[in-house]
Parts: C-alpha cells; sequence; structure tokens
C-alpha cells in the first residue's frame, strides 16, 4: 500500500532534500526512522528537491508498506525519533498510483528579507541593508507571470528537459519585521526562486528596471539574472494535490 508522510523541516543543519553520500539530508534522516519503526528498509520520495539550507514549512513523501494499522500513532512514533528540526504532521493511506512528486499540480515558495539587523532572523531570512522600491519589485514580479521558459534563472548543468513553467502569482507583502515574496507554480527548476529574489532585489536597488525581467528571461542566459540570494531564507510552504489520490477514509 502507498502513504503519504506531510511534514516540515528547518534546512539549517541539512544539505538538502535528497540523500547523499557522506552528507546529512532530510531524506536519509526520514528514511532510517522510517525504516527504524517499521523494522524493514524503505525509501521515501519527497515532492522536490529542496537544496542545502533551505526549508520546508509544508512537505509530502511517500513509501510504500503492505499496511499500517493506525498511521496517527506511527505519526506520533516517528516524531520522538525524528530530530527537533524535522516534524511529522499528518500521514495518509493513497491510492496505489499516487506520487508525491508527479502528481503535485502546485507549489508554493516564500523568500524572507529583513531590512534592518534582527538576531531572531539570523537563520530565517536574508538582511538587505540598501532602500528597497518594493513598488518596483512588485511590477517586475507580475511580469515574470508574462513568461513560460525561465531558463535564465535555472541552474546550469541540470537534468530537466524543459525549462517551462506555469508561475500563478508572483508578489512581495510587507508583514512588519519582514519582507515577503510569495511565487506559485506548476514546477519549479534548481535554484530558481532564489535567483528569482536576487533579480527582483536587484530592481529594488534600483540596479535595473522592472521592464528588465523581460530581455532576462528572454535570453534564457543564467548570467543575465540577478545573484542567487541566500538560502536561508526560502521556505516551501505549500504542496497541493488532486482530492482523488486520497483514499475515501482520509
Amino acid at each position: 500500500m502507498r502513504y503519504f508522510i506531510q511534514f516540515s523541516y528547518f534546512g539549517k543543519a541539512y544539505h538538502g532534500w535528497q540523500v547523499q553520500p557522506n552528507a546529512i539530508t532530510v531524506q536519509a534522516v526520514l528514511e532510517k526512522a522510517l525504516s527504524t519503526l517499521l523494522r524493514e528498509k524503505l525509501e521515501v520520495v519527497g515532492a522536490g528537491r529542496t537544496d542545502a539550507g533551505v526549508h520546508a514549512k509544508q512537505m509530502y513523501a511517500h513509501f510504500d508498506h503492505s499496511g499500517i494499522g493506525d498511521l496517527e500513532e506511527l505519526a506520533f512514533r516517528l516524531n520522538s525519533f525524528l530530530p527537533e528540526d524535522i516534524a511529522v504532521q499528518k500521514m495518509y493511506e493513497m491510492i496505489p498510483s499516487a506520487h508525491a512528486r508527479f502528481d503535485a499540480y502546485e507549489r508554493t515558495y516564500e523568500y524572507w528579507v529583513v531590512r534592518e539587523k534582527n538576531p531572531f532572523y539570523l537563520d530565517h531570512a536574508h538582511l538587505v541593508k540598501y532602500p528597497l522600491d518594493m513598488e518596483a519589485m512588485n511590477t517586475a514580479a507580475q511580469l515574470l507571470l508574462d513568461h513560460k521558459d525561465f531558463e535564465s534563472f535555472s541552474k546550469s548543468n541540470t537534468d530537466v528537459k524543459t525549462y517551462t513553467c506555469d508561475v500563478r502569482k508572483a508578489f512581495w507583502e510587507d508583514r512588519g519585521d519582514i519582507w515577503v515574496f510569495t511565487i506559485t507554480a506548476d514546477r519549479f527548476l534548481r535554484n530558481m526562486v532564489r535567483a528569482v529574489v536576487g533579480t527582483l532585489l536587484e530592481v529594488g536597488l534600483g540596479k535595473m528596471q522592472p521592464e528588465d525581467i523581460h530581455s532576462v528571461i528572454e535570453s534564457r542566459d543564467r548570467s543575465e539574472a540577478g545573484v542567487s540570494v541566500p538560502a536561508k531564507g526560502l521556505y516551501l510552504t505549500k504542496v497541493l494535490y488532486p482530492k482523488e489520490l486520497f483514499n475515501e477514509q482520509n
């Protein structure tokens, strides 16, 4: 049977999601805890591959097992096995074909920026000391929705077959202590959000004009976009799936 785990993590201690040799990753820690509890070697497949230092407020992964009686109890026990920076919220029984990565039809990320030195956001947000024009950044963010090919914001040497993404929302908002950039799309390329934010900050600093976003994207050249911002300010906040993937009892 196939099961989904809904969980969250603070990414500072991890070299990203995906298992790597000689590095601690979220996937490796989750697999070890789950395998220990269920007394068999299990593999989990995540909804995406967050980079080193990136956080997730809502993440999903699937695994297969012959049958689990009480999912609430397993979630409780799993939390006791996991470190404090990884937390399971819920577990679901799915239809056998459900896939945590390929069936996700929408993902949302946030990027947090602080405008002044604040020790409480040291590992949570990116500090920008210079004045920013939020109106200009929001104008530029809206122009992202006019495009589909985002190769200019993709990490080079990736194994993707297409750079096409359907960006559905992109905007900045002031939440008091922090400025937050929210972006929603069907999929994201490696390093895409951090490169987009870096480019929008160039606009906010007056180094680029909002309409320059068009030429950056049309160039399909990573060097035309801004520098990627630090991973510590990036959060995966929502992943959506079709309701029909979940068994009725959920």
